[in-house]
């Protein structure tokens, strides 16, 4: 075997998926999926295929040609934690396709079903988080990003609910008997009240980018192709499409930047808050928080990385989770750049201030290893989701941004072009880069220490904290804060909160918990609506002892689901005193079951290393 991926069973002396026809009943009573997936290969092949799953039920698998005679299949009994069970196929001489049939499990990694009391509609809900090797307990597939595939989609689901995908929505129609494939029998497919809605995706994407989600859903048009959909009712989609209102001519920057947008459409689902990240960029419907909805146009920030993704990450794309900068290392650089244009030079440099903290930051987090501070990073049995952080993101932007230093914006925007242009719809690793880069930039490795930046663990002495006159001015008063000053309301007025938080990031970790009271008696920090604020001055009160804010923590913890807030809070709490422990297990108890599955995973690995 020559694996392709150290997070996949790919062979890569096999053909790998090209296509997957995929149709889904979708069971709300069971939190269960009964699918068929008819897979074509990119080459004929003969004899064992391996495929990626994890926690499914295999029915069946026969030849798509008819009659369909049955295919020789066996699943791994014993699991691996990371990997999941390889599906071993014996495929007749020269297959080119074959059809599956299976059952997601509940506990299915990539999906969160929400029950009706669990959603603001009071209806049932289900949405995918693929990133990074969940597709395969949706579906049993090649899920390494190295392996690209078109998809077709039927969902099956109550005529009450509708759904989304990241892909062409071709029609809303009645269920018919051929469309099943055997997935469930004909009855229950044409059930009354049943409704399909049939997508198409024709670009081919990695499947961590395969992306659906269904419930009462509504919709705001946005602009010619850009739409805002929410499962919040009236009010939340008003809020989102005030909050969004300019990512129309954020796209049309993007293309000034970086070339054409070759996705069509670029669409925006709010999810319930339950939903682990800020934002997914999956193509054609972003997924995002509710949390970036913050009343301001803050939020747009988060768009633009997920439209920075349409040109990093979604046209090029990381070959394996050890070459994850490429994608977003890229897509930091690339939002930043978009943010400038939309926003401003000083906003753009807060953007950038903040993650200079948090890069700083991962350093202690990975302290004692240091591996992961690597830009590639050796990853073998690793769970990408054990390790995710802000290194890739920051490291990643950061050594972009000391080629452009060196080689001034205009060569490096043209480069960056080109880069574009020459690998769009292809997946590449971090050597590819590194030999295009020598080849359109002669000489660049002697005046830039390449091995250092992606072999070297830390922060390399070239990298460079941002500068301008309102992120120093907030540095400086956040250095005051020791000594007992407190911003004064003339000092703060023109604060949004990015300002506060990275006012908050920069403050110094071994303050009193009276200095603290006092900043939050005068700015109501720990009851901000904006939740980078909130959690960051949390973040900050929990290890000085202040038990009066340990309501607002749990509050919190169990009002959203988003990895970025529940991964420092638990960690803070787990840290600190017997009391503080006993407090993160009971609010996890109580709140495990709002979380996806993925956030759930994590928390759980932060209180079992902390005792």
């Amino acid at each position: 075997m020559a694996p392709v991926d150290p997070h996949s069973y790919t062979d890569g002396a096999h053909p790998v998926t090209a296509h997957a026809a995929l149709a889904f009943y979708l069971d709300f009573s069971a939190s269960a999926i009964h699918a068929s997936a008819l897979l074509t290969l990119s080459a004929p092949h003969s004899g064992d295929l391996l495929l990626d799953t994890r926690a499914l039920a295999v029915h069946s698998a026969a030849t798509a040609t008819a009659p369909a005679d049955p295919i020789p299949f066996a699943l791994a009994a014993d699991a691996d934690p990371v990997l999941g069970s390889a599906l071993t196929l014996t495929l007749p001489p020269d297959t080119t396709s074959f059809l599956l049939t299976f059952s997601t499990s509940p506990a299915a990694s990539a999906l969160q079903w929400l029950s009706p009391p669990q959603t603001a509609s009071g209806l049932p809900f289900v949405f995918s988080q693929c990133q990074s090797i969940h597709a395969r307990s949706v579906f049993p597939c090649h899920d390494t990003p190295a392996a690209r595939i078109t998809y077709s989609l039927l969902l099956n689901l109550p005529a009450r609910l509708s759904a989304v995908a990241a892909a062409r929505h071709v029609a809303r129609r009645d269920p018919v008997p051929s469309d099943h494939r055997g997935a469930v029998p004909s009855d229950l497919w044409c059930a009354p009240g049943r409704i399909v809605e049939e997508f198409h995706m024709a670009q081919c994407v990695p499947p961590y980018l395969f992306a659906f989600a269904a419930g009462a859903i509504g919709s705001r048009d946005l602009g010619p192709r850009t739409r805002v959909y929410a499962e919040g009712g009236d009010t939340l989609l008003d809020d989102a499409a005030r909050e969004f209102a300019g990512v129309e001519d954020m796209v049309k920057v993007g293309e000034s930047l970086f070339g054409p947008y070759d996705w069509e459409r670029f669409d925006l689902l709010v999810l319930p808050p339950s939903f682990p990240y800020g934002g997914m960029e999956n193509p054609r419907m972003v997924f995002l928080t509710p949390t970036v909805i913050k009343g301001d146009a803050a939020g747009a920030q988060v768009v633009a990385h997920e439209l920075a993704h349409s040109w990093t990450g979604n046209l090029i794309t990381n070959k394996t989770n050890e070459d994850f900068w490429l994608n977003e290392g890229f897509t930091t650089y690339a939002e930043r750049r978009i943010v400038e244009v939309v926003q401003g030079e000083e906003r753009a440099a807060l953007n950038m201030g903040i993650g200079w903290r948090g890069l700083n930051r991962m350093m202690e987090r990975f302290k004692d290893n240091m591996e992961f501070t690597k830009l590639k990073p050796k990853m073998a049995g690793i769970d990408p989701d054990d390790v995710y952080s802000e290194v890739p993101y920051e490291k990643g932007f950061q050594f972009l941004w000391r080629i452009e230093r060196q080689i001034g914006r205009p060569a490096f925007d043209e480069f960056l072009k080109k880069y574009i242009a020459t690998f769009k719809f292809q997946s590449i690793d971090t050597e590819t880069f590194l030999e295009f880069l020598k080849a359109n930039v002669p000489g660049i490795e002697n005046q830039v220490d390449l091995d250092v930046w992606i072999e070297g663990t830390g922060i390399p002495p070239d990298a460079m904290e941002p500068d301008s006159a309102t992120y120093r001015k907030i540095c400086t008063l956040a250095a005051e804060f020791k000594s007992g000053k407190i911003p004064s309301e003339d000092e703060v007025a023109d604060w949004s909160g990015q300002e506060w938080e990275l006012y908050l990031e920069n403050l110094s970790k071994d303050v009193e918990s009276s200095q603290v009271i006092a900043l939050d008696e005068r700015y109501k920090l720990s009851e901000s609506r904006d939740y980078e604020v909130k959690v960051a001055f949390l973040q900050l009160a929990i290890p000085t002892g202040c038990r009066c804010y340990f309501n607002e923590v749990e509050k919190c913890l169990k009002q959203v689901g988003r990895m970025k807030y529940l991964r420092p809070l638990y960690s803070s709490l787990a840290k600190c005193s017997e009391e503080e422990k006993m407090l993160a297990k009971r609010i996890f108890s109580e709140a495990h079951e709002f979380y996806h599955p993925i956030a759930r995973s994590v928390v759980e690995s932060i209180l079992s290393k902390h005792g």
